[in-house]
């Protein structure tokens, strides 16, 4: 059942920092890097590759970034820290010893493409991402245009059949088929995350599938940031608190 968080009566704690059996799951923004105005705008960080790259020892290589980003932008952020990565919501995987599978993309990926950049043309500061299997829209710097935005990747998505994806002042039309769920539950069937209990760290609606995935495995979500429903059994505040609680993992 989902515990409904960020009221008086029922606030999530922290997880546990221990390490020994468990496998870490870990978005990027809004998890390992703080949420900014363009997608370009986060860059790498010392104290974060410092930390993953000690996580990658720590937990033997039980650790993988699952994110909404490309692979390509998560080596990029993480300044080449993980090895083992998911990106676009399960449609990109890259496993441990370091192969890739991609879904391929969906026809409609290149008409919502086209849509939204002729929308983003009459109105500053959108930003249109082509992510190969998906089409992203961000309005974080027009944000009196969500509204449009919406209304539009809703009809393309019932137009061509792909999956809606929103984030945090984003929109996304995807590829069918994947998750960061089925991507989670991907890497569990392999070495070295196999036999160890999954745990989801993410900070919006697109990580509920890896919340609900890794608690079906014997493990747990933690939410990041403010309190909501969530199939997240604990919570950290931010970004900062992420970072040290995975400190705290690397020395427990």
């Amino acid at each position: 059942m989902p515990s409904h968080v960020g009221t008086a009566d029922h606030i999530l704690s922290s997880p546990p920092a221990r390490a020994d059996g468990v496998a870490l799951f870990l978005d990027m923004d809004g998890v390992l890097a703080p949420l900014a105005p363009t997608p370009d705008a986060v860059r790498p960080v010392a104290r974060r590759t410092a930390v993953l790259k000690a996580l990658e020892t720590r937990l033997e290589g039980r650790v993988a970034i699952v994110s909404g980003r490309t692979i390509a932008e998560i080596d990029r952020i993480a300044d080449g820290a993980m090895t083992s990565a998911s990106g676009v919501h399960g449609l990109e995987r890259r496993r441990r010893d370091g192969s890739i599978e991609r879904g391929a993309a969906d026809k409609g990926v290149a008409r919502a493409l086209e849509a939204f950049n002729a929308f983003a043309a009459e109105r500053p500061g959108m930003i249109v991402e082509d992510k190969g299997v998906a089409a992203g829209l961000h309005y974080r710097q027009a944000p009196d245009q969500a509204a449009a935005a919406e209304v539009l990747a809703r009809r393309l998505s019932d137009e061509t059949g792909l999956t809606l994806q929103p984030g945090h002042m984003v929109l996304e039309l995807k590829t069918p088929g994947a998750t960061k769920g089925t991507a989670l539950t991907a890497f569990m069937r392999e070495p070295p995350f196999q036999g160890a209990a999954p745990v989801m760290l993410g900070d919006d609606v697109t990580d509920e599938d890896g919340f609900r995935a890794a608690a079906a495995l014997g493990g747990y979500g933690v939410l990041v940031g403010p309190g909501r429903p969530t199939a997240a059994r604990y919570r950290l505040e931010d970004v900062d608190a992420v970072l040290t609680w995975l400190e705290a993992v690397v020395e427990a």
